[in-house]
């Protein structure tokens, strides 16, 4: 029985994001998922175990969490990786720098009043194992600052600090140190699906009225660089789960695997209840 090798998803959002996750990942192969079209790159991660599956989604929380949802019914990944650049909300954070998502907020839920803006926020913490496997791997990579923070997430670009959404973020999410717009939804889809999740975001910008001169200064291609930087080595510390599962063991309907015993006696393979493994 062969056993497959354990899959880790690779989102970006931008083109440059991309090129800087796909210089890591040796014997890439395009694939087509067969329902919505997106072509994913999938190779290897040398000096690791992974197989990376790479893929540019575009812009937008909804989007992103729409196709992560469907790329992991369809590649099955032990965990999912969203690696780009952000805005920077915090003094102490320089441009190059990398925030580790502890967590990641959405920031436009909530319910309008004439007293103001009531918030409902919505939080999914970044899973455990991947930023042990960051803070880990961020000590052996002395270029690189990185930063583990809570990860802001809206559906807009950030660029002005005296807008009515930064002051609303600095006043609710103040402890966010990074503003960026695709987190939230491949946060989402990764904890409905109950995969691993983490959001690494370098920063290119202040997320204020200068963030077309810092990115045209070339401050987002070294963020997207740091980013994927520190993604690879989380991936050189990070280790398949013991006990999983091969696509043989798993069959056509079982995405977690594991074995049943129906009432005639046989043994058939299908989803076992609560093997699910994402922070909640």
């Amino acid at each position: 029985m062969q056993e497959t090798k354990p899959t880790v998803l690779v989102l970006t959002a931008l083109a440059l994001e991309y090129t800087a996750v796909r210089a890591h990942i040796e014997g890439r192969e395009d694939r087509t998922h067969p329902g919505n079209g997106t072509i994913v790159e999938v190779g290897h991660l040398p000096g690791t175990p992974w197989q990376v599956a790479a893929a540019e989604l575009g812009e937008g929380a909804k989007n992103t969490a729409a196709l992560t949802a469907s790329l992991i019914g369809w590649l099955r990944p032990e965990a999912v990786l969203f690696v780009g650049v952000a805005g920077g909300l915090k003094e102490d954070i320089a441009l190059g720098d990398v925030v580790v998502g502890t967590k990641v907020y959405g920031v436009q839920t909530g319910k309008q009043t004439p007293e103001g803006l009531l918030n409902r926020p919505e939080t999914w913490h970044g899973s455990h194992a991947l930023l042990s496997a960051a803070r880990a791997a961020v000590r052996d990579l002395p270029d690189v600052r990185a930063h583990f923070k809570p990860i802001a997430t809206a559906d807009l670009v950030l660029a002005d600090a005296g807008s009515e959404i930064a002051r609303h973020v600095r006043e609710r999410y103040n402890d966010a140190a990074a503003f960026e717009m695709e987190g939230a939804g491949a946060a989402h889809a990764a904890h409905v699906e109950g995969r691993q999740v983490l959001v690494v975001r370098g920063i290119s910008d202040r997320a204020d009225a200068h963030k077309a001169s810092a990115d045209a200064s070339g401050s987002q291609q070294r963020a997207a660089v740091q980013a994927a930087a520190v993604a690879v080595a989380l991936l050189h510390k990070y280790r398949p789960r013991d006990g999983r599962p091969t696509d043989s063991e798993e069959g056509p309907q079982g995405r977690y695997g594991g074995d049943h015993i129906d009432f005639r006696g046989a043994v058939f393979h299908g989803p076992v209840t609560g093997k699910q493994t994402g922070d909640r």
